[in-house]
C-alpha cells in the first residue's frame, strides 16, 4: 500500500509473529537467554509470562528456530484440552502412533517408551505449550504428571509455557501447588521504554528494507510511546496507522499529527490527556 512511497520492500508492521523483525530489546533478550540455559541445565518447568501484545508468541517462536537443531520439540499452541486430548496431541507431536492406545493409561505408556527411546539417542525432548492460560486446571494436573515420566538420571521432558499473566494466577491456586513448586525459573516480559520503541521501529523498518533517515519525528516517537505503553502490538498497530495517514497526504515525514489519528482511531490505545495533545 505505501511501501514504495516510503521505500520500503515489505510492510514493516505486520502483526503476525515473524522471527525477522524479532529485536533484542533488554526485557525480550533476556528472556530468551534464561531459556536457553534453563533449557540447557535440564531444568523442568520454565514459565514466561506477559500482558497481551508484548510478544510472547513471537519469543516461543524463535525458541523453536533455536531449539531445532538442539532438541526433539513438541509445540501444542492452544492448550484448551482435557487432560486425555492433551496426552494425545503431545504424543501425536513426538511421533506416537495413538491409534493403538485404547485408553490414557497406554497413550502414557506409549509416550514414556517414546522419550526413552529419544533419551537413549542423546536427545532432549522440549514441550512448548503457547497461551497456556487457557488450560483447565484438571489440563495443568494431567501436565504436572508428564513430568513425571524420568529416569533415575535423566529428565525425559522439559516444558516451557508461555502465557498472560493470568497463567500466575492460576498457578496460585493451592491445588496447583504441586506444579507451582516444579516451576524453577519464571520470567515476566516488560513492555518497552522509550528508547527501546524508538530501536524497534529503525529495526522493523531496516528489516522491512528502508535505508533513509528517522521516518517518526521525536514527538511523534513520544506519542507513540505513551499511547502504546510499549506494548509491541500497539506500537505496530499506531505506526501502521500513521504511516497511512502521512501516505494519504502525501508526506514523508510521520509527525506528532498522524499519529493522533492513528490514536483516535484504534481503541486500545491510551489517551494522551488534554494537556499533552495540546502540547
Amino acid at each position: 500500500m505505501y511501501e514504495s512511497h516510503f521505500g520500503l520492500q515489505e510492510a514493516p508492521f505486520a502483526l503476525t509473529p515473524n522471527t525477522r523483525y524479532f529485536l533484542r530489546a533488554p526485557s525480550h533478550s533476556d528472556a530468551l537467554e534464561l531459556l536457553l540455559v534453563a533449557l540447557s541445565e535440564r531444568e523442568g518447568f520454565i514459565k514466561i509470562t506477559g500482558e497481551v501484545g508484548t510478544g510472547k508468541t513471537l519469543l516461543c517462536r524463535l525458541l523453536l528456530n533455536e531449539l531445532e537443531q538442539k532438541a526433539y520439540t513438541a509445540y501444542i499452541p492452544n492448550p484448551h484440552l482435557n487432560p486425555d486430548t492433551l496426552y494425545e496431541a503431545v504424543a501425536e507431536e513426538l511421533g506416537v502412533d495413538v491409534s493403538r492406545c485404547a485408553n490414557t493409561h497406554q497413550i502414557l505408556k506409549a509416550l514414556n517408551e517414546r522419550l526413552i527411546a529419544l533419551a537413549m539417542d542423546q536427545r532432549q525432548v522440549v514441550l512448548v505449550i503457547d497461551e497456556a492460560q487457557a488450560m483447565p486446571e484438571e489440563t495443568i494436573e494431567a501436565l504436572r504428571l508428564l513430568t513425571n515420566l524420568e529416569t533415575e538420571s535423566v529428565r525425559l521432558l522439559q516444558i516451557v509455557l508461555f502465557g498472560q499473566p493470568e497463567l500466575d494466577a492460576l498457578l496460585q491456586k493451592d491445588s496447583l501447588r504441586q506444579l507451582r513448586q516444579r516451576v524453577t525459573f519464571h520470567y515476566r516480559l516488560e513492555p518497552l521504554d522509550k528508547t527501546s520503541v524508538a530501536q524497534y521501529l529503525r529495526h522493523r523498518l531496516a528489516q522491512a528494507g528502508y535505508n533513509g533517515g528517522d521516518l517518526f519525528s521525536p514527538g511523534a516517537l513520544r506519542l507513540i510511546t505513551r499511547s502504546s505503553g510499549g506494548i509491541p502490538r500497539l506500537v505496530n498497530i499506531l505506526s501502521h496507522k500513521a504511516m497511512l495517514s502521512a501516505w494519504g497526504t502525501g508526506e514523508r515525514l510521520i509527525t506528532r499529527h498522524h499519529v493522533m489519528q492513528a490514536v483516535r482511531d484504534t481503541e486500545s490505545a491510551r489517551s494522551p490527556g488534554l494537556l499533552a495533545r495540546w502540547l
